[in-house]
């Protein structure tokens, strides 16, 4: 059993919905959760937010956090876990969990932070966390690396 698998069995156990937010990984968290059969009892939809600009106006990361910190902060991928929540709403009802990811897989670094430094966050209705990450490899491994701990801390916090 894969950990989207996992998380995905303990959404729907917990009737819960999802969205997912992504930077660094592109897509990547959204193509391995809808990789499992019958991933719409719970997934409702993905914002890959690559540029800056887009955090905010999508999801609704705050523009002065923006400005002062960059994109790769811990609290810019806490907001972005629960922007994405309200930017995959079905109905008027925003998703119940949201999953983030923001960082830099290089081969530079835009910043001066070092290359594999990744923020993720999930944020669900009784929970909101953001772990940091430093992963090393190159950008290929930086980014996979980002996928699995993004789906173990989506596991980890549904399970709670």
């Amino acid at each position: 059993m894969t950990a989207a698998s996992e998380a995905l069995d303990e959404l729907v156990a917990r009737g819960w919905t999802l969205g997912v937010a992504e930077s660094l990984t592109g897509g990547a968290v959204a193509a391995e959760i809808v990789s499992v059969a019958g991933a719409s009892a719970s997934f409702l939809g993905a914002v890959v937010a690559y540029a800056t600009p887009v955090k905010h106006s999508l999801l609704g990361v705050d523009a002065d956090l923006l400005a002062v910190h960059g994109p790769v902060h811990p609290e810019v991928a806490r907001q972005m876990a629960d922007g994405v929540r309200s930017a995959v709403s079905v109905d008027g009802r925003r998703a119940d969990v949201g999953v983030a990811t923001t960082g830099i897989a290089g081969p530079e670094s835009p910043d001066g932070q070092p290359v594999g430094t990744v923020h993720i966050a999930v944020v669900t209705p009784t929970a909101s966390v953001t772990e940091p990450h430093v992963f090393p490899g190159d950008r290929a491994e930086i980014r996979a690396q980002a996928v699995d701990a993004a789906l173990a801390l989506l596991v980890r916090l549904v399970r709670e």
